[in-house]
């Protein structure tokens, strides 16, 4: 009998969600944890930066995981309450996805990251009793949309990460 595509979605996504409680669950340090998570994101997604950002106690947003940004910018890369699209996501709640980030009015660059060459954003919050907590991305080089799919799957591991 053959295999529907939402059977396969559902599978896939499944290990997905595997992926990622393994890694969180794995021991050492936190970090390191964080940077598979990412890792595990952008290659699933097939994004070629996938990046975290959590609210401080300062109400600050702060880098902490990325891969395909520079590593350097890691717990370096922080934006203000409102600030830039990772702020427009917070302030909102709500994902935002764009084929061309860096003509929205509220892009704002951040040459330390070396996120120069990537257009394509999508960026979902992180929320834990309806509080936005943090901000998971996924972003290409080339212009594009993310489908609704894509979507609701990052907002799916956003919510896995928010707990």
């Amino acid at each position: 009998m053959p295999t529907s595509t939402a059977s396969f979605a559902v599978r896939g996504q499944r290990s997905l969600l595997r992926q990622i409680r393994e890694a969180l669950a794995s021991g050492g340090p936190v970090q390191a944890r964080l940077d598979m998570v990412v890792r595990i994101i952008a290659r699933s997604m097939v994004a070629e930066v996938c990046s975290l950002y959590m609210r401080q106690a300062d109400g600050d947003m702060e880098l902490f995981a990325t891969e395909g940004l520079s590593p350097d910018a890691v717990h370096l890369t922080r934006m203000k309450p409102g600030e830039g699209l990772v702020g427009e996501i917070m302030r909102l709640g709500r994902p935002l996805n764009l084929s061309d980030a860096p003509n929205h009015p509220a892009f704002s660059y951040r040459p330390e990251t070396g996120e120069d060459p990537f257009h394509a954003f999508m960026g979902v919050p992180l929320l834990r009793g309806g509080r936005a907590i943090g901000v998971l991305v996924v972003q290409n080089r080339t212009e594009r949309v993310y489908s609704e799919d894509e979507v609701e799957d990052l907002q799916i591991i956003a919510m896995v990460l928010a707990e």
